[in-house]
This record gives C-alpha cells, structure tokens and sequence, in this order.
C-alpha cells in the first residue's frame, strides 16, 4: 500500500480520480468534490474517525487573561502583526512583554490554527519562537510571564501542571477546550471533525478491507497515540454504522 502526502483538497482530487483507496480528510468533502467521485462513478462512504483540538496556552504566572476572541488571536498572529506587547491585545491587560510560541510550518498544527484564526492556510507573522517539538513550545511558555503559545488539546492535557488554558470566544462566548467541548464542536473555530474516506470497490482487496476495519476497531487508540481527541458514544456508533454501509455498498 502507498501513502501519499497532499493537503486534504489535493487528497479528494486524487481519490475522485481513481488513484487512491482511502483519502483521509480535516473537512467534510465539498459538493464540487462530489460531483467528481459521482462523475468517475466512485463509491465511498465518510467515516469520522477523530476530532481535533488546539489549546491556546499561557504561563501559570499570567493572572491578567482568560479569554481571548478570535479577532484578538488575529491580530496577535496575522501576517505582519507588530503586536509585542499584551496591552496593544487589549488596553485593559498590563504592559508585558509578549512572546509567542507556536507551531513549526511543516506542521498540520501550523496549517490548521493559521486557516483557523488567519482565514488562510500558512498565513501567519513569522517573527514568533517555531518548533515541531511541543515540548519546546511548554518550555517557552512556561518559563515567560508574557508567553502565549498553541498546540494540540492532548499535549496541554499531559502539561497542565506547568501551563494555563485560554478559553477562546468564537463568536458565541468564551469556551474552555476540554474533551467535551471539541467532541460537540462547541470550542471554534480550534475544533474539527477528522476523516477517512474509503472507496466501495477498493474492499476488494483484503488489505485494503483489513485496514479499514481495523481503523474502525482500534479508533480510539489510534486517535490517542497521535494526540488527537477520540470520538465519543455517539459518534462511535455512527462509525460502526458506516463500515456496515460501505460493505452493502461494496456487495451492491
């Protein structure tokens, strides 16, 4: 079996054309997207298999913030951003330095908080401490009274011991990112459903049917062991339910 790495657009192009057995994904498919499986006559069915979470993270000494909204993480992070101190994030915060931490450019962190927050994949200032290394990004901020740093949900979840949570205000009030609240979708826009999505035909060959099923078996493991938040009840059955689909399709 060969992986191929392209963002989850360039993923679709090559899965609708008939090049690929699974096309994994960080959005739903788009409708224009379907068109072209529907064109080329393939069969898939859409499996959520995770969700992701990124934290905002500050010092423990920071006791001035605890909630940022996302224009104000904008204009903290936006390409050419010359904020350096938190007063210029909002008047009532103290005159302290800011540093910032974050996500190195290779990374799918990277590309996720900048689309997020920026409305651009890889639009982001650049003057900031970057490192593929999240223990790196704990250290920074940890040890600076004025950090600010992001990362995956389940990395603060092992260091919040040296770490302080920012709830973050998408628009609705500011939501604490926990477990729940990426499951339901309610911590955004740093929240996503993950995807799979594999072709009717292509369980024709036994790989290809082994792994799937495996996937879906050992789906709360997978999402752990890479940092990501594992479905909940519902979205469990959902899951099961889908395989089921796509193996009638298959014998359709």
């Amino acid at each position: 079996m060969t992986v191929g790495t392209s963002g989850t657009g360039g993923g679709f192009e090559k899965f609708c054309a008939g090049e690929t057995d699974i096309s994994d994904a960080s959005r739903p498919i788009k409708d224009e997207e379907k068109a072209l499986c529907e064109k080329k006559g393939i069969k898939y069915e859409e499996f959520q298999v995770a969700n992701d979470g990124l934290s905002v993270v500050v010092s423990k000494d920071n006791d001035f913030v605890e909630c940022l909204t996302v224009e104000q993480l904008k204009k903290i992070w936006e390409p050419g951003s010359k904020v350096n101190n938190w007063k210029q994030v909002d008047s009532k915060f103290p005159d302290e330095k800011l540093e910032l931490f974050g996500a190195g450019t290779d990374s799918g962190t990277f590309d996720y908080f900048t689309d997020a927050i920026n409305g651009e994949e890889g639009a982001s200032r650049t003057d900031y401490s970057p490192s593929e290394d999240d223990n790196v990004t704990v250290q920074g901020v940890s040890g600076s009274k004025g950090g600010l740093g992001y990362f995956g949900l389940s990395y603060y979840e092992e260091n919040k011991d040296k770490l302080k949570v920012l709830k973050v205000d998408g628009g609705d009030g500011c939501v604490e990112p926990t477990t729940d609240t990426v499951q339901d979708g309610s911590y955004k826009p740093l929240s996503r459903p993950l995807f799979i999505y594999p072709k009717a035909t292509s369980l024709d060959k036994a790989e290809v049917e082994g792994f799937v099923e495996y996937y879906v078996e050992n789906n709360a493991s997978i999402a752990e062991k890479a940092q990501f938040v594992p479905l909940n009840a519902e979205q469990e059955t959902e899951l099961k339910k889908d395989l089921e689909t796509l193996k009638a399709q298959h014998k359709s």
